[in-house]
């Protein structure tokens, strides 16, 4: 094992050694090599007459570019656009996410976490932590309603072993219960990943406060009975709660909570600001010991290092010229409406009763997607025959679950939807009988 890597280890070995406990063999293994990057920061920063250390080129004190290229971005500095990022971003960046943070999530204010890191988006975010935490069949915990990436990540990529729990209750809350036993029927093994997406993805659920503070209990829980806990959010739909929810991550109340519980963000600009090809992400770790944090800055580093070297330096500054811009809340807030509209006109169009044979739809209050789930009808065969004889595409999941997404339909156009769907069941239940 590299001698740096070994004194991260060390590092966090005296500081918490629970948190140090759930890394991975690979997570062990990993550091930020004081390489190519660190000599050429430190050249930067020291040589004045000549810096030969970095892999691009320059021309008059300037990074070379195509004079083609740079017409279509004229109102940006080259110095924004062109060099590489840093691995683990755009300092200024960083240091604003953290901030926008605070604001949003006012139970982070005394709390220690990290400076968020720079990822391309969540789905390396997601991987990020998989490569640092998980080992083969480790417990991967998380609710029924999930989205199928997941499996990829974790599982395919890492080896862990999906151990599931109903999402909801009968009374169609979320089932903090349930979550417990899961995490607990894994106490044998020593540790798990817990990872919770709100608002989700499939449903377009979000906890409201008594449930998120018993979600919060549940893990202090667990935690004093010995298991060790990462628990990662994925707050890719960050900031779209429309109704009773929370209005803050669950990453806020579950950083610092015990010495066992390693609380990890996955967020981005990609979904909450509607800039998804930018790729745009940040993995932020929230624990109450300085050296943890600051060797699982390094080791992500690390790993970004060694994937994707950094990412994309002009999609950081985009992102950062729109946060610093006085006009940026005002138009979010805009789109937030219209998507809010469209979340209530759902509801409206289905609690008129018109489809109740059909199916029921499953409890929903923020982000991009609802689900219905069907009466009698295979969600697959709805699916395809919508597609084929309708024209509309909406998400199977699992035998009776159907996906929709009220974020890409005009409000206006919602209610021929929903008739187009009923159409489609009704024609698949009359070829049935």
């Amino acid at each position: 094992m590299h001698e740096i890597a070994q004194d991260l280890n060390q590092q966090m070995q005296q500081e918490n050694i629970h948190i140090y406990e759930l890394l991975s063999e690979l997570g062990r293994k990993l550091y930020f090599p004081k390489g190519i990057l660190t000599q050429s920061a430190e050249a930067k920063q020291k040589a004045y007459r000549f810096n030969a250390t970095i892999g691009i080129a320059t021309e008059q004190d300037h990074p070379m570019f195509i004079p083609l290229i740079q017409k279509t971005l004229a109102h940006y500095d080259p110095n924004d656009i062109y060099p590489y990022a840093p691995p683990a971003g755009k300092p200024e960046l960083r240091q604003l996410w953290r901030e926008k943070m605070v604001k949003e999530s006012p139970s982070l204010k005394d709390k220690l976490f990290s400076t968020p890191i720079v990822t391309s988006a969540l789905t390396h975010g997601l991987s990020i932590v998989a490569d640092l935490f998980v080992d083969e069949n480790d417990p991967l915990v998380l609710p029924d309603k999930l989205w199928g990436n997941y499996s990829l990540i974790f599982g395919l990529r890492r080896g862990a072993k999906n151990v599931t729990f109903p999402f909801y209750t009968e009374d169609g809350a979320f089932n903090t219960i349930g979550m417990k036993e899961a995490l607990l029927s894994q106490k044998d093994h020593g540790k798990a990943i817990l990872l919770l997406n709100f608002p989700n993805n499939p449903t377009g659920y979000t906890p409201n406060e008594q449930e998120a503070t018993n979600i919060v209990e549940a893990l202090r829980e667990v935690a004093l009975q010995g298991m060790n806990l990462v628990v990662v959010t994925d707050d890719a739909y960050f900031g779209l709660f429309y109704e009773s929810s929370i209005k803050e991550s669950l990453f806020a109340r579950i950083a610092n909570l015990h010495p066992r519980v390693l609380a990890i963000k996955v967020d981005g600009a990609t979904k909450e600001d509607f800039v998804w090809g930018l790729r745009v992400g940040f993995i932020t770790y929230g624990c109450d010991y300085p050296a943890v944090l600051n060797a699982l800055e390094k080791k992500t580093s690390g790993i970004i290092r060694g994937t994707i070297s950094s990412s994309s330096h002009p999609a950081q500054t985009f992102v950062l010229n729109a946060l610093k811009s006085t006009e940026f809340q005002t138009q979010k807030q805009e789109k937030f409406e219209i998507l809010k509209k469209r979340a209530l006109k759902v509801k409206q169009i289905l609690d008129h009763g018109d489809y109740d044979d059909a199916w029921e739809y499953y409890p929903f209050n923020s982000g991009y997607f609802m689900c219905l789930k069907l009466n009698r009808i295979k969600a697959e065969a709805l699916r395809v025959h919508l597609l084929e004889q309708y024209g509309v595409g909406v998400i199977a999941i699992g035998e009776s679950d159907v996906r929709v997404a009220f974020s890409c339909v005009e409000e206006q156009d919602l209610k021929q939807l929903f008739d187009l769907i009923y159409q489609g069941f009704q024609d698949l239940l009359a070829q049935s009988n």
